[in-house]
């Protein structure tokens, strides 16, 4: 590979590092709760695995693909939420467009970015479902902290899903509590952690 592009490559792995480090501006509407970019991409990332898995036919590793893509221009313009969305001008389009260019590889981010924004293959669908479900999780775990805006945000966010996969799982996710997968209040390990109590919620 040429060292232009190896320079280019450089480049971009710490252009990613500032996901890290870009909050996710809704947050601060909400009045509680704090996310980076680069956390919400991640969890957006899971999320879109699991659902290629509750829809078979899509392309796994299309959506993983998309999901990781979907955001990466807001390194550059920050992550505007809905409010600003409404006032400012969205520069993400034009931010991922001199992304693309700067890399060697850069149609396949250009394409993915474009994919998941027109929502018109199964897997741009499915990604921007991920994308949805990702952020109605946040709004359950703020609410459950006591903020009563983040129940609102959350049905909104559930009113946004159009699947048949991502409804059914953005319902759960509305009615499970965001410990429910490791707390058990009838579990007396969490009482006197006596090892031979110890036991996992295994629930099928």
């Amino acid at each position: 590979m040429k060292k232009k592009d190896l320079e280019s490559i450089t480049n971009f792995i710490y252009e990613t590092g500032i996901l890290a480090k870009t909050p996710r501006s809704g947050l601060w509407f909400l009045g509680t709760g704090q996310q980076s970019v680069a956390e919400h991409t991640l969890r957006t990332v899971f999320i879109g695995y699991l659902l290629s898995k509750i829809v078979p036919k899509a392309d796994m590793h299309r959506i993983i693909f998309l999901c990781l893509m979907h955001d990466l221009g807001e390194g550059r313009t920050s992550d505007l939420n809905y409010v600003h969305q409404k006032y400012g001008r969205l520069a993400e389009n034009q931010a991922v467009e001199d992304i693309a260019k700067s890399l060697p590889f850069g149609n396949e981010i250009r394409e993915a970015y474009i994919e998941e924004q027109a929502k018109t293959t199964l897997e741009g669908k499915i990604a921007k479902e991920a994308d949805t479900l990702e952020w109605l999780a946040t709004m359950r775990e703020e609410e459950v902290k006591g903020n009563k805006k983040a129940k609102v945000w959350g049905k909104t966010a559930y009113e946004r899903l159009k699947t048949p996969a991502g409804k059914q799982l953005g319902k759960l996710l509305l009615t499970t509590h965001p410990d429910a997968w490791w707390f058990d209040e009838k579990d007396k390990w969490f009482v006197n952690r006596n090892p031979k109590l110890r036991k996992w919620n295994n629930k099928k």
